[in-house]
This record gives structure tokens, C-alpha cells and sequence, in this order.
């Protein structure tokens, strides 16, 4: 799931790695892979993640992973990071999520009932990059569907997603709901739809797998 959602950026691209599983797509582009890597910590131009015993301990990203740097990195304070994120500039954001809802709204930052340290910066992340896609396991722990006709939970924000990487399948949010792009390899279209909680458009050509 993160190596295919790593193939979703695309050279020269300023992208956001939210916390969670996007943090692990750093460590599926190349070295020499042209891209700006931005963590709203403070931090552009990312390299791969370190172990405890390699890192800088001065170089985390927002969810407190050790990173490294590349050529042309540059360390700002969080007001500047929040510039950059509200005045747009970010191509791609890839965040975690709770739920999505067949109309691209997000729940990524609460489940009442349970801690959360707050919303951090996923509001601003969701409605202000210029394409927001979600990395998530299909179902949570218990079984249940993350896919949904409409978030039970708290919003992130509303109609902001515009792809699904999970580890079932590629799923678009349209016009006319979730529509199935490509499968897990072992994966059929029915075992997708029966994980999804809401109506699940089929191409009418074969699947790719991933």
C-alpha cells in the first residue's frame, strides 16, 4: 500500500507526509527522486527516516520520527511551515484517516471517547493542499468498514479527498461516490466492495493489481 502510494508523487512536486503510515513513503522514493518533502514541524526537503542509532536527534518530523536531510533542506519555525501549507503551495498531502465518506469527507483526528492530542495540523493540510490523499487500512481493528457512505466521526474536513490508498485497493472519490481503480494483488472487486460501507462503482475493463 505505501510503495503504490509512493508512485503517486511525481517529480518536482512540494508534498506533505502526514502522520502515520504516510511517513513511511519517504522510504520508497529513490535517493535522486526530485521532490520537496515538507513536514509542518518546520522541516523541507526530507530524506529517508533514520533508526535511533543513525539519527539526528534535532531532526524529527510531525509524527516524531528521526528524518534526514537532502540537498537544499531548509529548517523554518512553524509559523512560516503554516504559511506555506494556507497559501496553498503544497501539491500533494498524503494523511492518515479514520474514516472517509463517499463524498471525500475526512475524519482523521478524533474518536470521542479516546485521547487524541488534537487536530494538529491536518485541518489546515485537508482543505488547503492542492490534492489530498488518504493512506488507511481498509477496516479497523474490530472489522468495520472505514469506507463509508457518510463519517460517523468528528470532520477533518469535508469533500477534501480525492483518492484512497488501502490495503485492499485504490479507490477514487467522485462526482457519484467510490469508485475502484485498482486491487491488491490476491484481491477481487467483490472482497473490496463487501470491506466497503457504501456503494462501489466497477470498471467495466480488468483491474490492475498492485
Amino acid at each position: 500500500m505505501v510503495a503504490r502510494a509512493a508512485r503517486e508523487i511525481a517529480p518536482g512536486m512540494v508534498v506533505n507526509l502526514g502522520i502515520g503510515l504516510p511517513t513511511r513513503v519517504v522510504n520508497h522514493l529513490s535517493a535522486d527522486f526530485p521532490v520537496c518533502l515538507h513536514t509542518e514541524n518546520g522541516l523541507s526537503g526530507i530524506g529517508p527516516t533514520r533508526g535511533h542509532d543513525s539519527a539526528d536527534r534535532n531532526l524529527i518530523d510531525a509524527g516524531g520520527a528521526y528524518v534526514s536531510t537532502v540537498p537544499g533542506s531548509a529548517c523554518f519555525d512553524s509559523a512560516t511551515s503554516f504559511a506555506i501549507v494556507r497559501s496553498g503551495r503544497l501539491d500533494l498531502t498524503m494523511l492518515g484517516a479514520f474514516e472517509v465518506s463517499a463524498t471525500g469527507d475526512l475524519a482523521n483526528w478524533k474518536i470521542p471517547g479516546k485521547f487524541s492530542p488534537g487536530a494538529g495540523g491536518g485541518i489546515e493540510l485537508a482543505q488547503k493542499a492542492r490534492r489530498v490523499v488518504v493512506l488507511t487500512t481498509h477496516c479497523d481493528r474490530a472489522g468495520n468498514p472505514k469506507l463509508k457512505q457518510a463519517c460517523a466521526l468528528p470532520l477533518t474536513a469535508g469533500g477534501c479527498v480525492a483518492r484512497i490508498f488501502t490495503d485492499l485497493a485504490v479507490i477514487d472519490v467522485t462526482g457519484d461516490g467510490f469508485a475502484l481503480v485498482e486491487t491488491a494483488d490476491g484481491i477481487s472487486a467483490t472482497d473490496v466492495a463487501e470491506a466497503t460501507d457504501a456503494p462501489l462503482a466497477l470498471p467495466d475493463t480488468p483491474l490492475p493489481t498492485f
